[in-house]
């Protein structure tokens, strides 16, 4: 590697001289020898390239002072712009020096000078000297023209791919595939530079006849990332076309968003929700290839992490921006559902899909029902059910989990006998792997805590200890069972509601979080109770101050 160096470093000291020769003088002598050392200087720039573009634009100021004018002689060399790849891989070696985000004077004034090379780099090889000297006569100078220059050539070849685009097969005015690819090939180290975004869309948004994708690996790798880390903004429609037509760049933006998930404070949904929102992914999936791999990749992450609550809580929210997205796009849906869930029943998705807003409070119960009753068909009746049977029916009802949420605080604020639909509902929803006499224990445990929980709610007095008998907590049943985790989300919904809960919320809460995992647990539902409550516009101040009060404790404590 030091070898490297220094064997860069002896022939950058040969080609400075090379090129101050070649630049002083314009004879016949030093045009041959120009041609002569042509394809040894393209060599040179070569492995400059792949020193440049491990460091920054500071460190190769450091390294190379002189860097900007070895570039520039050759860039004015027209020998070595029309040899063979030199002209391209000059603006690699520029676009290296580019600052990305400039901190003074001097470091905007190199951006501003390498974009006045580029632009005449691009315009070298269409331009002579007669054009120069025309516009020269017009009054524009140079520093003025090049920018207009670029701007105007890459507006023209945006144009003449839009054409391209819709003349369909009509091949003697489409442009040639070879063509295409070569402007994706030099687009590449342009990408971030503003005035080539159209030039960007346009190849991403043109889609030739041929058998295989003709717009080059680099060109989508570069877009994207470019994309994620917000360098470049393209409309939605050129982000859609670029993630159907290069699936490594949606599942990188994928795993660019689970990244920022994992880093981010934990169990804060207002923050994963901005984050899902950034990414772009909720508008691009209203196209349903791009819902099916997004949410193929949700179903991984649930399965490796074996149910994790805060995967499915990412893939609630992400879910609520897909739906908004989708409502936003088109007020009738622009594909069947079955497009985007082709392993359920189209009726249940329908349900679910509805916004409990939309539905007045008194129905809810009624609705809740429905969806009881159609997810119990599709996974105890495989004659009428899913194809995918008892995974898939759960992991579409996850996407709408608000609905579970619901349930509980359904059966908590009535005093009538629990409906058995909705026990089931509840059941299935924490304990999806459950068999049915599994499941029918697990309903009959819930229905005695709800009995036990009213007989309480009408007491003048309540005791932390009497709350955790009566809900079985004290028990050395293990508290990571489905049937558990369910009578602690009861104790805590009755906790926020009940008029008495509110004086021994925190000791009951210290009760039984008696484990790490647990107190993460407990401070998820905190987070997503108040997060469903402000989306569904559930106003209760007094509840709402306790599970903020609770929250903000806990996590203090982690």
């Amino acid at each position: 590697m030091a070898q490297d160096s220094v064997d860069l470093s002896c022939d950058y000291q040969f080609w400075m001289q090379k090129l101050s020769v070649w630049d002083q003088a314009s004879t016949l002598e030093t045009q041959q020898d120009t041609c002569l050392h042509l394809a040894q200087f393209q060599e040179f720039l070569r492995k400059m390239y792949e020193a440049l573009k491990e460091m920054d634009s500071n460190t190769i100021i450091e390294r190379f002072p002189t860097i900007g004018q070895l570039l520039a002689k050759a860039c004015w060399n027209p020998f070595i712009l029309a040899y063979d790849e030199s002209q391209k891989i000059l603006i690699w070696c520029l676009c290296c020096l580019i600052n990305k985000e400039p901190q003074n004077s001097g470091q905007s004034k190199l951006n501003s000078w390498i974009q006045g090379v580029l632009s005449h780099i691009l315009s070298a090889l269409r331009f002579d000297k007669e054009v120069a000297l025309f516009t020269q006569g017009l009054g524009y100078a140079p520093i003025d023209y090049y920018p207009g220059l670029l701007k105007n050539m890459i507006l023209s070849l945006a144009s003449e791919l839009r054409e391209n685009h819709l003349n369909g097969f009509n091949t003697q005015r489409r442009m040639a595939p070879e063509r295409v690819a070569s402007l994706s090939r030099v687009c590449v180290p342009l990408i971030t530079l503003p005035d080539v975004d159209p030039l960007v869309e346009a190849l991403l948004i043109c889609h030739g006849r041929e058998p295989q994708e003709i717009l080059q690996p680099e060109f989508f790798e570069a877009v994207n990332e470019a994309i994620l880390l917000k360098k470049i903004s393209l409309p939605m429609s050129a982000v859609v076309c670029l993630w159907l037509r290069h699936l490594p760049s949606l599942e990188k933006a994928m795993l660019h968003l689970f990244e920022k998930l994992i880093s981010s404070e934990r169990n804060c949904l207002r923050r994963i929700e901005c984050f899902i929102k950034d990414s772009s992914l909720p508008q691009a999936a209203c196209h349903p290839a791009i819902f099916r791999v997004v949410d193929e990749m949700f179903r991984c992450a649930l399965l490796e992490t074996d149910g994790a609550p805060e995967i499915i809580a990412t893939i609630q929210v992400f879910t609520q921006c897909f739906v908004e997205a989708l409502e936003k796009e088109s007020k009738q849906l622009r594909f069947a559902l079955k497009t985007y869930f082709p392993y359920t029943s189209p009726s249940l998705a329908m349900v679910l899909l509805q916004d409990p807003q939309d539905i007045p409070r008194g129905h809810w119960l009624q609705t809740l029902k429905h969806i009881s009753e159609l997810l119990r068909e599709a996974v105890e009746d495989q004659t009428h059910g899913s194809r995918g049977g008892a995974f898939e029916s759960w992991f579409l009802f996850i996407h709408f989990g608000r609905w579970a949420e619901m349930v509980a605080e359904q059966l908590l604020m009535s005093a009538a006998e629990p409906p058995a639909a909705l026990l089931w509902l509840l059941a299935f929803y924490y304990g999806p792997r459950d068999g049915r006499q599994q499941r029918a224990q697990t309903m009959v445990q819930v229905k005695a805590v709800l009995g036990h929980l009213l007989v309480m709610s009408r007491s003048s007095s309540l005791s932390a200890q009497d709350l955790q008998t009566v809900a079985g907590q004290d028990t050395d049943t293990d508290p990571r069972a489905p049937a558990q985790q369910l009578i602690r989300h009861l104790l805590l919904h009755f906790l926020l509601w009940a008029p008495g809960g509110h004086t021994i919320a925190w000791d009951v809460i210290t009760l039984m979080a008696h484990t790490a995992e647990i107190t993460h647990e407990i401070i998820g539902f905190l987070d997503q109770t108040l997060y469903r409550w402000n989306r569904l516009g559930i106003e209760s101040p007094r509840s709402e101050k306790l599970a903020r009060e609770l929250l903000k404790e806990l996590r203090t404590q982690v």
